[in-house]
């Protein structure tokens, strides 16, 4: 998943899984990652995103996001499978293998009891919790992470969760999961219900011992009044009498009860759910336009000076004294510089640097964090064309001195390492060059003992 493929709330998801990281274990090494951030520019949204970016592309959670939405398109896609088939078993025990008379009420309840038992459910929840997440939703986040196959999801997650709370959107969209879902299971089971119905011939009974044959005319009409708006029969009185004593075989009982099945199923059953999926989807993508980074938070507050200096808030306070003519300060280059030359931690007594080529820049040499620091952040704003880094292999490949060749090579197009040939009269301990050839190549640095102030100067040996 590429930066070009995230969306704003893919974004605010990354920022918000790396405070949760930082909160968790500390601060992470995002030295150069800053630096880079820097360099791009931008407010402090467009930094905090980009450092995210970056940091997630770096450890992994980048590759977890993309993890977790294919675990979350299978579990949607287990999950529709599963309400297509409850839809299908619906109907079929509604009406049964038409060996026998129908019930029309049980088979109503068998349609639509679960259905509104849930429905009043997730209404309760809604008013009374604040939360409408309802089972169907809690039971696809586990899914989506289990399908995932990712440790990272499982930072993921909880910041998916934190980031959706803000605007409460955690209830609109798994809202609009569980409504959606209802409506596969209601759908399926609609069409399965017509089918049978098209293609098998059933009778339809009420039964009561304690009822009078009174109460059932009235619920029977009552229940069909909205769907007699739209079309759908509703049995006369006297059907419904008639059918509390005895299986009717006309052709005009069984439509009429049909009928008023389909019609109550419609209208009781999808339509509420229809309307509440728009509802949800709708404030899901009112709220996604509004959603933003709380920048009150400790994790995110720390970061503005780190990411915002207060010289570039401010401006330059002052200007940069003058540099000696032909003695540049280490760590210091011209933005133009398309090749350069930099020393890491050379012996003093080295004569340094050696004649250069027109049209190539001496960096100097860089003994101290501050130097460094300040070279990285002008190789973040210019990056050179060629580098070349100049080590003293007398030293050992220590991880720092390591970790600067990584970062000094990622500020240019092309780097190689230029290790120094010892002083007239000394030895070169041959293991310790061994290990710099070693570490080089897992850096995947070009090395040379010989100068490449050829190459340096015109791009080729």
């Amino acid at each position: 998943m590429s930066a070009v493929h995230l969306s704003p709330l893919d974004r605010l998801w990354l920022c918000e899984t790396i405070r949760l990281r930082e909160d968790q274990s500390g601060p992470l090494d995002d030295a150069e990652v800053n630096r880079r951030v820097i360099a791009d520019g931008g407010d402090f949204r467009q930094r905090l995103e980009r450092r995210a970016l970056l940091l997630a592309e770096r450890d992994g959670q980048l590759a977890g996001l993309q993890h977790w939405r294919q675990g979350a398109r299978l579990a949607l896609l287990l999950l529709a499978v599963l309400a297509l088939l409850s839809g299908a078993g619906l109907a079929v025990a509604a009406l049964g293998d038409g060996q026998r008379p129908v019930n029309v009420f049980w088979a109503l309840g068998s349609l639509l009891g679960l259905h509104l038992l849930t429905l009043l459910g997730w209404a309760l929840s809604f008013v009374l919790l604040g939360d409408s997440g309802a089972l169907l939703g809690r039971l696809w986040l586990w899914l989506s992470g289990k399908l995932a196959r990712d440790a990272q999801v499982a930072q993921l997650a909880p910041a998916l969760l934190l980031t959706l709370q803000r605007e409460r959107l955690a209830r609109w969209a798994l809202g609009s999961l569980v409504h959606g879902l209802w409506l596969l299971v209601l759908g399926s089971a609609l069409l399965v219900l017509l089918a049978l119905l098209a293609t098998r011939r059933y009778g339809f009974v009420w039964e009561t011992t304690i009822l009078g044959d009174q109460v059932f005319v009235a619920l029977t009409q009552a229940l069909g009044a909205l769907p007699a708006l739209l079309g759908f029969a509703v049995p006369e009185p006297a059907l419904i009498r008639a059918s509390g004593d005895a299986v009717l075989g006309e052709a005009g009982a069984r439509q009429a009860w049909s009928s008023w099945l389909l019609g109550v199923l419609l209208v009781y059953g999808l339509l509420p759910r229809l309307l509440l999926a728009a509802l949800c989807a709708w404030r899901w993508w009112r709220g996604q336009q509004r959603l933003r980074l709380d920048f009150g938070l400790p994790g995110y507050s720390l970061l503005r000076e780190r990411l915002l200096p207060s010289s570039e808030r401010l401006g330059v306070l002052d200007p940069a004294p003058d540099l000696p003519a032909g003695a540049p300060a280490a760590g210091t280059l011209a933005p133009s510089a398309g090749a350069l030359l930099v020393a890491v931690e050379l012996d003093p007594q080295r004569a340094w640097p050696p004649a250069l080529p027109a049209g190539v820049a001496d960096a100097g040499v860089v003994d101290s964090r501050e130097q460094r620091q300040r070279l990285l952040e002008q190789l973040a704003r210019f990056p050179a064309e060629r580098l070349v880094i100049a080590c003293d292999p007398r030293r050992s490949p220590d991880r720092g001195t390591l970790a600067l060749l990584g970062e000094l090579a990622r500020s240019a197009a092309h780097t190689r390492v230029w290790l120094l040939t010892p002083p007239p009269g000394e030895a070169l301990d041959s293991e310790r060059l061994g290990d710099w050839h070693s570490a080089l190549e897992k850096l995947g640095l070009a090395w040379s003992d010989s100068s490449p102030l050829a190459w340096l100067e015109s791009g080729h040996d």
